[in-house]
């Protein structure tokens, strides 16, 4: 898929998305509890790669995070300002950022990863490299399956990835992953995160 692509399917469903998913209480606890955690590691800014409707980005910025979204679909940069007017957002593709070298000390990927071809995944995980100072964190959040196996997404087309592929992904970029976890929830594709932090 491109980014037009991408950009136009959720385009179209952009107010369906955000009421269904849209909230952090509709969230699971174990992922608030990891997010809340990552961020509370960090000082300095983060970025929320992909932030869709923008509820993770003030989940943080409440905890005290120096936090702000970014999304390729304009129209959820749009509701995120309206909804999140203390938080910054901005229109931008996770192929090519609006950050210097080493100026970011976080970076949030929640989700965010899954409608990139594959062949396109390293090139963006080089780029939240090229952006985090040394030692600067990454938290990754994913479907968990056989690596770069497509799934039938309802929005468009999007893939799973193991936890070994993922992690082997993130060490060729630059990372050091210093956690893992995967999970199946009732009802809900398996679930996987990983932390990693910029060598």
């Amino acid at each position: 898929m491109t980014d037009s692509q991408v950009q136009q399917a959720y385009a179209a469903r952009a107010s369906e998305y955000t009421a269904i998913l849209g909230a952090i209480d509709d969230m699971p606890e174990p992922d608030r509890n990891r997010i809340e955690h990552w961020a509370q590691q960090i000082s300095g800014r983060i970025i929320d790669a992909g932030c869709g409707p923008g509820h993770w980005t003030d989940f943080l910025h409440k905890r005290g995070a120096d936090i702000s979204g970014i999304d390729l679909v304009p129209e959820f940069v749009e509701s995120a300002r309206l909804r999140f007017p203390e938080v910054p957002f901005q229109v931008s593709s996770l192929r090519a950022l609006d950050e210097a070298d080493g100026s970011l000390n976080g970076v949030l990927a929640w989700y965010s990863l899954i409608h990139l071809p594959p062949a396109d995944l390293p090139p963006v995980l080089s780029e939240f490299a090229r952006v985090l100072s040394p030692q600067g964190h990454l938290l990754v959040g994913f479907f968990d399956g056989g690596p770069a196996e497509p799934l039938d997404h309802a929005v468009t087309p999007a893939y799973y990835w193991s936890v070994d592929q993922m992690s082997s992904l993130l060490h060729d970029a630059g990372f050091e992953v210093t956690h893992t976890e995967a999970r199946q929830d009732p009802g809900d594709r398996p679930h996987a995160a990983i932390s990693a932090i910029a060598r």
